[in-house]
């Protein structure tokens, strides 16, 4: 009899976990989520991070619904490469310039959300506009016509007053006016134009020390550095350590249909030649 106890109770001690065990168990558990934290916290700070793209101020490059991922070490880390922004340090560690023509993440100057724009001049630059045309440093940036800009309508996709509204055989589309423009060193993408506009003009100035003028591709429905920083409107000048990082691809993109409670709708609503476009 006392033989059939022993094994029951050998049997219950090594089905069970004794407490100390359970709080070791516990306690790895905590140490794992702890360590993959900060992994992340580490990669998204300091190597790459995802951001959204909630306008069409970018057209033709980057859409309404597209997620991108930035690198955020290009040009070098500040407090805004926390997550927060907390007031930990000023300045930037490893700064460095970004190049004519980058698409860059950096925080707006009054409110610190975070806007995506193309760099157009860099400090000591002159700058100026004439008839929508820019000329950098006195040299006019090249610009040249080409095929126009398809986009198909969608919840996210409206068509501008500017844009000629068309049907095709994925659905009814919107046609934009497109060219090219080249930079000085060679740099070319592509922006949309509505045609002559009272922001098509400004007189030449010097971009001041530590500052960036940035445009959007989208250029008579950009809010920029061609107006003043202001909440909800333009961002002025942008100071270099504002920057948060350099857009490099397109991780995902919707066109805004999908429904949370139909998954099959994530599917569809996806704009699957979009994803993994460079930028």
């Amino acid at each position: 009899m006392s033989a059939d106890v022993n094994a029951g109770a050998a049997r219950t001690g090594g089905g069970r976990k004794n407490s100390g065990e359970e709080q070791e168990s516990w306690g790895s558990f905590l140490w794992f989520c702890l360590k993959l934290v900060i992994a992340v916290l580490i990669f998204r700070s300091f190597i790459f991070s995802p951001f959204t793209i909630p306008s069409e101020s970018m057209l033709p490059g980057l859409r309404n619904g597209d997620y991108l991922v930035a690198a955020k070490w290009p040009y070098g880390f500040s407090r805004h490469s926390l997550p927060g922004s907390p007031d930990l340090f000023e300045g930037r560690i490893f700064g460095s310039m970004p190049e004519r023509g980058d698409v860059a993440i950096f925080k707006h100057p009054v409110t610190g959300d975070d806007y995506v724009k193309r760099v157009i001049a860099l400090p000591g630059d002159t700058v100026a506009m004439t008839d929508g045309r820019l000329t950098i440093n006195g040299e006019a940036v090249g610009q040249a016509g080409t095929a126009p800009f398809d986009i198909l309508l969608s919840p996210n996709t409206r068509c501008h007053p500017a844009g000629q509204t068309i049907q095709t055989p994925e659905g009814a589309a919107c046609r934009y006016r497109q060219s090219v423009e080249t930079m000085p060193g060679g740099r070319q993408y592509r922006l949309l134009d509505f045609g002559e506009t009272v922001q098509d003009r400004f007189e030449p100035f010097v971009v001041p020390e530590g500052r960036l003028f940035v445009m959007g591709d989208n250029r008579d429905n950009s809010l920029d550095s061609r107006f003043p920083a202001v909440p909800g409107g333009g961002v002025g000048l942008i100071d270099t350590e504002l920057l948060v990082g350099r857009a490099s691809a397109v991780l995902w993109s919707t066109d805004g249909s999908a429904e949370w409670l139909l998954p099959w709708t994530w599917f569809t609503a996806a704009r699957w030649d979009r994803i993994g476009t460079a930028i």
